[in-house]
């Protein structure tokens, strides 16, 4: 059975990129779905003086093995100001220090939601171009405009052309996976 790691690219207790990661793993058939809370990764922030006096922290190899360990990795990102939530960004400069590649070559499916018209676009867009250049290899990608109006705890995805669109990324992603390793879909 193949594993997937999925997070919210978010630290906020009420992240809706936490919930819409959650939702979006749980569609997943025949999966191990491991959720990541990025509070259990917390480290002082990135620096060149700190990793050279104490290292590279043990939380970010944690998260690295995570990876390693995954077969998938599904991400919602938070965009703050255009660009990667605080949180992540120092995870994932730190994780960057355990050496290439940083995503382990693994098969990604990126989604952004936020409250806005927008859905995280800016930063949906910045790591799928940066991402493949980091042993990223992103198989589907969505964003979630509007995400009060557009999603329910109880439903998902309550808009039936988005939802369709995201069945389609999710279906991308899921052969993607199973291509891995040449492992035929159940």
């Amino acid at each position: 059975m193949k594993t997937i790691i999925a997070f919210g690219a978010s630290n906020s207790s009420k992240s809706i990129n936490q919930q819409f990661a959650e939702w979006a793993s749980n569609q997943m058939e025949d999966t191990n779905v491991k959720v990541l809370d990025l509070n259990d990764f917390e480290m002082p922030i990135y620096s060149m003086d700190r990793e050279e006096a104490s290292g590279v922290p043990e939380k970010a190899r944690r998260f690295k093995e995570l990876i390693n360990q995954s077969d998938g990795i599904m991400i919602s990102f938070a965009e703050h100001n255009g660009s990667y939530a605080a949180a992540f960004k120092n995870i994932f400069d730190w994780m960057s220090r355990l050496g290439r590649p940083i995503w382990s070559d693994k098969p990604m499916f990126l989604m952004g939601t936020s409250p806005g018209l927008r859905g995280a676009k800016g930063v949906l867009t910045t790591a799928e171009t940066s991402f493949p250049h980091q042993g990223g290899k992103v198989a589907a990608s969505f964003s979630l405009a509007s995400f009060n109006q557009n999603f329910s705890a109880e439903q998902g995805i309550t808009d039936e052309e988005l939802k369709s669109e995201f069945q389609t990324q999710l279906k991308n992603f899921r052969k993607s996976i199973h291509e891995m390793k040449n492992q035929p879909l159940s």
